[in-house]
């Protein structure tokens, strides 16, 4: 493997971690930033519900459907709510949420900051004695962590609801018995594996945001430079992510 690459990745590793260690240390001045991560809650998480509803509901009926036909008439009615709470307790509402919220938040973050880095914003700031990671990486970080397992739950719901909808007017499923369905072989770390995941992803996607845009230079081709790598990585470690917690967990 290329020497130059190895030093390049590892390189990139480091930086990415120093800045994390300098997120770590702002979590001091927490309950001071208690405003700013209430702004970057809303937002992250109430701008971002309108998508996340709308493609949970659909991969929902999407799963319910898939479901039934391929087992078809060999499988009773009641595995269809089963189908779509294991699909998505496990998999599909963290990983669809994550990737979603990882489209329209890292790099909105990454743009936004990187704005500010180009135009010296962030050089403003320090002039005037007004920390940069503290102002504006600390309280993004935070609101990312607490916003992607709520959107996670709310996507689990939805998804239970678009399911249930197909289910009951596509394949004439009783209410009860999609309902019973859900409840069926439920195991609660399914649940917890899911939210873990959420709040791993909510982790990387706003470090990655807030990262690339401290890092972004070279004016209004740099910003948009930065909120790319910040999508594509952001993308990436969700699904190493996934991976990761799905063989420690399940």
């Amino acid at each position: 493997m290329n020497k130059g690459f190895i030093e390049s990745f590892f390189g990139y590793i480091g930086r990415v971690c120093i800045f994390l260690g300098a997120i770590i240390v702002k979590l001091y001045y927490l309950p001071r930033s208690f405003r700013l991560i209430l702004e970057q809650i809303v937002h992250m998480g109430i701008a971002s519900m309108p998508i996340v509803i709308f493609t949970s509901f659909f991969a929902g009926m999407v799963t319910a459907y898939q479901a039934a036909f391929q087992a078809g008439e060999y499988m009773p009615d009641a595995y269809l709510g089963m189908a779509v709470a294991k699909a998505f307790m496990i998999e599909l509402a963290p990983l669809l949420t994550g990737l979603i919220v990882a489209g329209r938040v890292s790099s909105s973050l990454a743009a936004e900051i990187g704005t500010m880095r180009v135009t010296e914003q962030i050089d403003a700031l320090e002039s005037l004695a007004i920390d940069p990671i503290r102002y504006l990486a600390m309280p993004r970080f935070i609101a990312g962590i607490i916003v992607l397992p709520l959107l996670t739950g709310l996507s689990l719901f939805v998804a239970f609801f678009g399911g249930g909808i197909c289910s009951i007017f596509i394949f004439d499923v009783k209410p009860i018995v999609y309902i019973e369905g859900l409840r069926m072989q439920y195991y609660p770390h399914e649940l917890w594996g899911g939210l873990l995941k959420a709040f791993c992803f909510g982790f990387v996607i706003s470090l990655m945001g807030t990262y690339y845009g401290f890092m972004t230079e070279g004016g209004a081709e740099g910003v948009g430079k930065a909120a790319t790598k910040a999508v594509v990585s952001a993308s990436i470690l969700l699904l190493f992510f996934d991976l990761f917690i799905a063989w420690i967990v399940f």
